[in-house]
Formats: structure tokens, C-alpha cells, sequence
């Protein structure tokens, strides 16, 4: 049996043995793509077992993540942390071998994949950050970022359309250190694709501006390896690898067929796809002779040792770049980031300006952008209204000849030709020029999101995005897989209600905001003006493992006098007891209100101390934060025996569990009108809320 053909047979071995022994899973893809595997990790993958985030590695991702057996067999071959008795507990209860590969659990695991398409996505996320990292810190003679990203996907990944959006955006912005390796065997769930997958693939990369090698015979692993290392010679666009392969491969009776895609073998055709393979051994049976052919530890300790000696003269020459791209690569924030988020909030404080939310995020990220150099954000073509540009972030454009990272001019557009950009980062260290810091991902929420997620994943930037509320349904499986991963990236969300008036119920969010606080792990935040937009960025980027999403109006907020900004950062927090509006009384009546709403709960408590009624107003700008206080906090800001009242245009569902006696909420879709119309008909009015309240008290 020749070298390549045993290691192979190794992958197809165990991905049956183990999906038999868990009776569930997917061997069909692991024994198809196991020739690819080889070809790919075998000749070309620079990665070190013994160190699974060494920084300057090649990415791997698997796209089409059903297919986990394949990773989780070579990462255990090629000598990582991770022993056959995983193997063998795969799809068990904390196993670090679940059903789909998920980062964080498995040593060698770049990104959780699962639902098809994503994975592709965060690869070019992954490859966006490598080259704008590359062009930012490499120098003459010091080439320290240089590394591939890899991608194995199916037809399944190809028919999502999410993956129309990444390869688009990936040829535009040439992305030359990509290279997917696409498993075309032609067999989905329900049988043979061609019936309803008939799309010209080689063509539609192509259109897409990527180099297309291949049909290559997926189980010849020299033709396979000649065909990566052909794809590592681009300079100017991604590549993809067409790789036809028999799903299945070496079962007598399932190969080809759907049968082989989501189900055990059995048994007795495991037996005979032994025989078929000339595989003698019991199950999760290796021979010595398949690890030593496997074993990348020696070859990965060299390839990182030559790359730590390149990183220390490079450290040596450029001591303060040196210690910049460590400081970005671990994700910590600058040192001087705590002053500087006191700074921004005690401004917006001071100035108690009236503008939209939206506008206040701007106001927020001008300070922020200026400070990190590692905020890399972005719009689905809605920059004019989500406001994500700065003066520090100058749009991401690419030379049209080269594919090169262009640098941008002093000044961004949005800046004025008197206002220097500062001359150095946070930390001190010089920049090289000025690249994009925005990116324009066009009509692309979905992309955009996943991409975010690639980019969070490979390290160096926290990304972030802007689009409508409505739309995050677009990216919705993206931002839940960001919670799911842990990942510091923040969607920038405005027209956040009915407040964005004439546009009608398709663009007004109604179940948004309570559909996004149902994600574990995602903070969300509808902050009602300047001081607290700031303190939710803040917050949002000291957040290192939990995404966030601020929901921002379009409208003009006045600011919302407070005593005190220190217990914004809690998720909720007292921001008018009766004694402010004249009236010495205890509070008779919570009112509970966020975003835009702040202003009604004061008026309404305005209007309520002229008819003797005292009412305490909290501002609840993350009602996720303020989930996760201690219950001392929690009584003191909502103090039991007194009626609660919530304002929020929005579903009313979510608010009943803070006891409300009363909701003033939005239970069906919006209309068509001018903003102030819709407040008044939808009972958004400060006469409304003290009725509300009144007929509360009255029930007392």
C-alpha cells in the first residue's frame, strides 16, 4: 500500500469506526475528502500540533463541518492534544469530539462550523485580516504575517447563499492567500445534486475574480498537491480547487450514494469496506507506521522555530511594531483604553448634545477608531445612515493591478483637512502609512456578519458592522454562531423602530430587539442617548468573548440629565426619582424604558408629579447586561412592592419577566407615516404612559 493511500485509509477508517460506535454521523465526506486531507497537511499546512495558536500558522477550515470526523481524525494523527479515547467518545457528552467541529473545545479547531456556508466565509474573514495585517506591519526584509488560509467545503456550502456573497467579496478584494478546496462529489441528503444543483461552478468563481484549477481527481493525492502548490503561486486572486471524489470511498455498497452521507455504515459493510481497502485492523486500530507517516510535530517545532527567530530580529529592528502585533494577536486593548473610555463618556456627558443614537455610536467610535488601530469596521452598504466612518478609517480599497492593500490618504473622507489623524497608536508604536479601516461589503448582511466572525477568529482587528435592525434577520445564524464562539464583534444596528417613519412595517423593527436578546451569550444594547451610547461601546469592546449588537435610532434624542454615569455600565440604572421633578415622595411607580422611549418615561413622570403621583424612571439600556447583575443590585434599582411599568417600541413578551405590571409595547407590525403619526397612533405618547400608569395604580 503506498504511504499516501495507508494515511488515507486511516481517515476513512476511524470516521467509520467512530460514527459506529456513536451511531450518528457522517462518515460519507471524511472517507471522500481523505485524499485531500492528505495532500493538503501532508505537503503544504504550516502548523505546529505542539502549539495549536502559534501565530503565524496556515488556517484551516472545514466548511462543511458534518464532515468533522476527517479534522478530528488528522489533528489526532498529526499528533495533537487530542488522544484516540476522544475519538472513540465522539458525539459523547463533553467530548472534545462533538458532532460538528467547534473552536474553543477541540486543540487545532480554527472555527465552530456547522451551518453550511459560514465556514467558507469566515476563511475569507480569515484571509482579510492576514493581509491587512501583513501590509500593516511587515517590513523590508521582515516579512512576520505570512501565512495561507484553507478552506474544504461541499456542494452543500456552494448552494447556501451566503457563499455567493463571500466569494464575491473575496475576488474583489483578491484575495490571493485563500485557496477552498471545493468536494465535488455530487451527492447531498436527498440523493444526486444535479437535479437542483446545476450552477456552472468553475464559472461563477471565475466571474468572481478567482483563479479555478481543476477538475482534479480528489483521490490522487500527488495531482492534489501539485494543484495547492499551484494555487500558492497566485499573486492577485483567491483560488479554488475542484476536487471530484467518490463520497463513500471504499465502501462497496454506500459509495455514491446518499446512503453514505448522514447515517452509520454498519457493521457488516464496514466489514467489507475494510476488506474493500485493505484495512486489516480492529476498529481505531492504527499501525505505527501510519503516525510516523503522519506525525507533523518535528516539521511544525522547525517551521515555528524559523519563524520565532524571523519575529525576534524583527522585534529587534522594530521593537515598539514587535510589541504592538503581540498586544493585538492576544486581544488585549491599550493600556491607556481605560482613561480613554472615561474620557469619551465623561465628554458626551458634558456636552449633553441632542442627536440620534446612531450619531452618538459615531460620536463614540471617533474616540475609539482614533485610539485602537485594531477597530476594523464596516456597512452593507448603509454607511451614510449606520455612520460606522471615522476620521480614523479611511475605506479598504485594493490596487485594481496588484490586488495590493492600498494606503489611504491623511485624512478620511470624513475628515476635515485641519484635523490631523494622530501620529501614533495608543500604545506608541508608528504607523505604516494608513490602510482602509472601512469596509463597503455592499448588499451583503450575511457576509458581512460571517466575515466579521473569520476576522475576530484570526486575531489583530475587532471588527464591526453596521446595517438596519431590521436586517440582522439576514445575519442572524452569523451573529448566533459569534455568541456560540465567544467572539468580540459588535453590530451596529440603527432605524431600530418605528421612528424610521415612512418607510413602512418592512423596515420598522418590532421583534428584533427581543429576538436578539434571546442568543445567549450576545449583549444587547438600546442605549437612549450620547452618554450611554458611549458606555455601551465601551463596554462592547472590553466584552473579549461576547459579541455584542447596539440597536440606535434614526431620530434625535434629547440627552437625559444624570447625577451619576457610573452605573450605566450595569445594564440598568436610576435615572429620575420623584425628588428630581419637585415631588418628595417615595415612588409609587417604576417605570422601565429604553433607547428613544427615556424621553417619554420623563414626561410622563413630569406630568404625573403635577397630579402628586411620585414615580422612579430607570433607563435599562441593556436589559442582557442587567440580567447577568447580583440580585442586591437588581432589588435596589427595582424595588420589590412597587409596580413596574416597561416602554420599549417593541413586542411586549420580553419585559414580563421583570414583573411588569403593565407593558407599552408593540404587538403587531408598524405602518407607513411620518414618525411623530406613528408614535401618537401606536400610544408612544407621555399621555399614554401616565394613563398607563394611573389605571396600574388604580388596580393596586
Amino acid at each position: 500500500m503506498a504511504n499516501t493511500e495507508m494515511m488515507a485509509n486511516a481517515i476513512r477508517a476511524l470516521a467509520m469506526d467512530a460514527v459506529q460506535q456513536a451511531n450518528s454521523g457522517h462518515p460519507g465526506a471524511p472517507m471522500g475528502m481523505a485524499d485531500m486531507a492528505v495532500a493538503l497537511w501532508g505537503d503544504h499546512l504550516r502548523h505546529s500540533p505542539q502549539n495549536p495558536h502559534w501565530l503565524d500558522r496556515d488556517r484551516f477550515v472545514l466548511s462543511n463541518g458534518h464532515a468533522s470526523m476527517l479534522i478530528y481524525s488528522v489533528l489526532h494523527l498529526t499528533g495533537y492534544d487530542l488522544p484516540i479515547s476522544e475519538l472513540k467518545n465522539f458525539r459523547q457528552l463533553h467530548s472534545k469530539t462533538p458532532g460538528h467541529p467547534e473552536v474553543a473545545v477541540t486543540p487545532g479547531i480554527e472555527t465552530t462550523t456547522g451551518p453550511l456556508g459560514q465556514g467558507l466565509t469566515n476563511a475569507v474573514g480569515m484571509a482579510l485580516a492576514e493581509k491587512l495585517l501583513a501590509k500593516e506591519f511587515n517590513r523590508e526584509g521582515h516579512t512576520v504575517v505570512d501565512h495561507h488560509t484553507y478552506v474544504f467545503m461541499g456542494d452543500g456550502c456552494l448552494m447556501e447563499g451566503i457563499s455567493h456573497e463571500a466569494i464575491a467579496l473575496a475576488g474583489a478584494w483578491r484575495l490571493n492567500k485563500l485557496v477552498a478546496l471545493y468536494d465535488d462529489n455530487g451527492i447531498s441528503i436527498d440523493g444526486q445534486v444535479a437535479p437542483w444543483f446545476i450552477d456552472n461552478t468553475p464559472m461563477r468563481f471565475a466571474a468572481c475574480g478567482w483563479n479555478v484549477i481543476g477538475p482534479v481527481d480528489g483521490h490522487d493525492a500527488a495531482a492534489l498537491s501539485a494543484a495547492i502548490a499551484q494555487a500558492k503561486m497566485s499573486a492577485d486572486k483567491p483560488t479554488l480547487v475542484i476536487c471530484k471524489t467518490h463520497i463513500g470511498k471504499g465502501s462497496p455498497n454506500r459509495a455514491n450514494t446518499a446512503k453514505a452521507h448522514g447515517e452509520p455504515l454498519g457493521a457488516e459493510e464496514i466489514g467489507l469496506t475494510r476488506a474493500a481497502l485493505n484495512w486489516p485492523h480492529t476498529p481505531f486500530e492504527l499501525p505505527k507506521a501510519t503516525y510516523a507517516a503522519w506525525d507533523a510535530k518535528v516539521r511544525g517545532r522547525k517551521a515555528e522555530a524559523a519563524w520565532s527567530k524571523k519575529f525576534a530580529a524583527y522585534g529587534k529592528a522594530f521593537p515598539e511594531l514587535a510589541a504592538e502585533y503581540e498586544r493585538r494577536m492576544r486581544g488585549e486593548l491599550p493600556k491607556g483604553f481605560a482613561q480613554l473610555a472615561v474620557d469619551t463618556v465623561v465628554a458626551a456627558h458634558t456636552k449633553a448634545e441632542t442627536v440620534a443614537s446612531r450619531k452618538a455610536s459615531q460620536l463614540a467610535l471617533e474616540a475609539f477608531t482614533a485610539g485602537l488601530p485594531e477597530l476594523l469596521g464596516g456597512s452593507a452598504d448603509l454607511t451614510g445612515s449606520n455612520l460606522t466612518n471615522t476620521k480614523s478609517t479611511p475605506a479598504l480599497r485594493f490596487d485594481p493591478v496588484t490586488g495590493d492593500v492600498m494606503l489611504a490618504a491623511p485624512q478620511a473622507a470624513a475628515q476635515a483637512a485641519d484635523e490631523p489623524r494622530p501620529a501614533s497608536t495608543a500604545d506608541g508604536a508608528a504607523p505604516h502609512g494608513l490602510i482602509g479601516r472601512h469596509i463597503n461589503y455592499g448588499v451583503r448582511e450575511f457576509g458581512m456578519a460571517a466575515i466579521m466572525n473569520g476576522v475576530a477568529l484570526h486575531g489583530g482587528f475587532i471588527p464591526y458592522g453596521g446595517t438596519f435592525l431590521t436586517f440582522s434577520d439576514y445575519s442572524r445564524n452569523a451573529i448566533r454562531m459569534a455568541a456560540l464562539m465567544k467572539l468580540r464583534v459588535v453590530h451596529v444596528f440603527t432605524h431600530d423602530s418605528i421612528g424610521l417613519g415612512e418607510d413602512g412595517p418592512t423596515h420598522q423593527s418590532i421583534e428584533h430587539a427581543a429576538s436578539l436578546r434571546l442568543i445567549p451569550n450576545l449583549d444587547v444594547w438600546r442605549p437612549g442617548d450620547t452618554a450611554e451610547t458611549a458606555v455601551a461601546w465601551a463596554v462592547a469592546l472590553q466584552n473579549q468573548a461576547r459579541p455584542t449588537a447596539l440597536l440606535l435610532s434614526r431620530q434625535n434624542l434629547p440627552y437625559a440629565p444624570k447625577n451619576d454615569v457610573g452605573q450605566i455600565s450595569r445594564g440598568a440604572y436610576v435615572l429620575a426619582e420623584p425628588a428630581e421633578v419637585g415631588l418628595k415622595k417615595k415612588a409609587q411607580a417604576v417605570i422601565i424604558a429604553t433607547g428613544s422611549e427615556v424621553q417619554l418615561a420623563l414626561k410622563a413622570q413630569e406630568l404625573l408629579a403635577a397630579q402628586k403621583i411620585a414615580v422612579r424612571v430607570v433607563s435599562m439600556p441593556s436589559n442582557t447586561t442587567f440580567d447577568r447583575q447580583d440580585a442586591a443590585y437588581k432589588s435596589k434599582i427595582l424595588p420589590e412592592g412597587i409596580p413596574r411599568i416597561a416602554v420599549e417600541m417593541g413586542v411586549t413578551d420580553g419585559w414580563w419577566k421583570y414583573g411588569c405590571a403593565a407593558v407599552i409595547g408593540i404587538d403587531t407590525f408598524g405602518e407607513s407615516a411620518p414618525a411623530g403619526v406613528l408614535f401618537a397612533h401606536f400610544g408612544f405618547t407621555p399621555d399614554n404612559v401616565v394613563a398607563t400608569v394611573r389605571k396600574v395604580l388604580r388596580k393596586k
